[in-house]
């Protein structure tokens, strides 16, 4: 199985029960058995993400495919047509935030 991302939209998007989040809309083109398919992912941001996390859309696009690929491995077909929404947080172990400031140093 190989993943690649065609495409992505960032924005900000509307959400039933609240203000909307921003986010990307990816559209990841998976070659699944005989012919390629499509699934297009809207990830959106956690509201407690890092700015680094918020800038660093490889992350965001690693974390879509891993969620992609955990969804085959479970039995899901991608030539099943279905609506994917997904929330991105940091990553465990925080590794792309940024350090804190001292407490002493002006900016």
């Amino acid at each position: 199985m190989q993943m690649k991302i065609e495409s992505s939209l960032a924005a900000h998007f509307k959400q039933a029960n609240g203000p909307s989040l921003p986010g990307v809309s990816w559209l990841v083109r998976i070659e699944h058995g005989q012919q390629p398919c499509y699934a297009r992912v809207k990830a959106l941001l956690a509201a407690n993400a890092s700015r680094a996390t918020r800038h660093d859309t490889n992350y965001q696009a690693r974390t879509t495919m891993q969620y992609l690929a955990g969804l085959i491995e479970s039995g899901w077909n991608p030539a099943e047509e279905r609506e994917h929404s997904i929330v991105i947080s940091d990553p465990i172990g925080d590794t792309l935030s940024e350090p804190p400031r001292p407490w002493w140093r002006f900016w």
